[in-house]
């Protein structure tokens, strides 16, 4: 399994696979902004609009491919781009596809998201996840603190309200 730092036209060509990664995290319950089902047509639109900030620099996105090509998961930092906030960055879709779950992917995604923004000067980085989901024993154990909990912050993919907890991590000592 390989983890790339991908630009834009990668994201751009490879926005099938991103897409079917996409599509199986939604079904699978996982609260990363979209509802079930989610149609591949959309989420290959999404990844398409990631590959346009990408390339102007807002955003990165990292890419966990296995020995048949097969993207099996991502990681990605949205960087602000207001002059207050150029020290942090905010981590968003952790994905695993089902098949790749439990072999340490998720944390190594994780960790390469962490060292990238700490090698680009971010300070702080953050994050929002479902109360209650299995990402957050990963978070919890990687170092990340919870700032608190908001109810009925998002939709999960069936539409249930559901509380989200808002988390940060300190890069750099």
């Amino acid at each position: 399994m390989r983890v790339e730092r991908w630009s834009g036209d990668r994201v751009r060509e490879r926005a099938g696979g991103l897409a079917e990664l996409l599509t199986d995290t939604v079904a699978s319950g996982a609260s990363v902004g979209f509802l079930a089902p989610l149609r591949h047509a959309e989420a290959v639109a999404w990844w398409r609009e990631r590959a346009d900030a990408v390339a102007t620099g807002r955003f990165a996105v990292w890419a966990a491919v296995d020995d048949r090509d097969r993207v099996t998961g991502t990681v990605g930092l949205d960087f602000p781009a207001k002059p207050n906030s150029r020290h942090r960055a905010e981590l968003v879709k952790l994905m695993v596809h089902r098949s790749a779950r439990g072999q340490g992917l998720g944390r190594r995604l994780l960790a390469t998201a962490e060292r990238a923004a700490a090698a680009d000067g971010r300070t702080l980085l953050h994050l929002d996840t479902e109360t209650g989901c299995p990402a957050e024993r990963l978070y919890r154990s990687a170092g990340w603190t919870p700032a608190g909990t908001i109810p009925d912050y998002a939709a999960s993919p069936a539409g249930e309200l559901r509380p989200t907890t808002l988390y940060y991590k300190r890069l750099g000592g």
